[in-house]
């Protein structure tokens, strides 16, 4: 009996302690051919919804059955309050697609139309650092043949690829 409750402790505090990191990923990536800019956020989806509550004073349900459309459209309110990009020194609006869910991340897909050619790209992103001055924005890039990456900090919210 020692045991198991030794046990169901032990697990107990792990699954309180689920993620200690707070780390989301942006990739953005040129495609020449479509002329556009493909953007995928990676985004703990527990830090997201705590986001949205602490910027909103709403409750949201993403990645829980209770999901709604009025969530999706806070998530792309506040992505589009906290994130930035823009292509050859000018910032550039970009389009939901759609998200998917990959065990306790938010996978969301965002286009820019209208991109034939990128020379520059500047990304400002200060996504959930009001949830955690320990937050770190990973973006990672692809054009011109070229892979680059920034880290995105409280200290540096944005940066310059070329």
């Amino acid at each position: 009996m020692k045991k198991i409750l030794t046990l169901f402790l032990f697990l107990t505090l792990c699954s309180l302690s689920a993620h200690k990191f707070y780390v989301s990923i942006f990739k953005i990536e040129h495609s020449p051919k479509k002329q556009r800019l493909e953007i995928t956020t990676r985004i703990f989806i527990d830090d997201l919804n705590a986001a949205l509550k602490k910027n909103y004073a709403a409750v949201t349900h993403l990645g829980e059955p209770a999901e709604s459309i009025q969530d999706t459209q806070l998530m792309n309110r506040y992505l589009t309050e906290h994130f930035w990009v823009y292509v050859n020194g000018k910032k550039m609006p970009y389009q939901y697609v759609s998200h998917e869910y990959e065990d306790n991340v938010l996978i969301g897909y965002y286009k820019i139309n209208g991109v034939a050619k990128v020379s520059s790209l500047k990304v400002q992103n200060s996504v959930l650092l009001e949830i955690s001055d320990q937050q770190q924005n990973v973006i990672q890039s692809q054009f011109n043949r070229k892979k680059q990456s920034l880290l995105l900090t409280s200290e540096s919210i944005s940066g310059v690829l070329k």
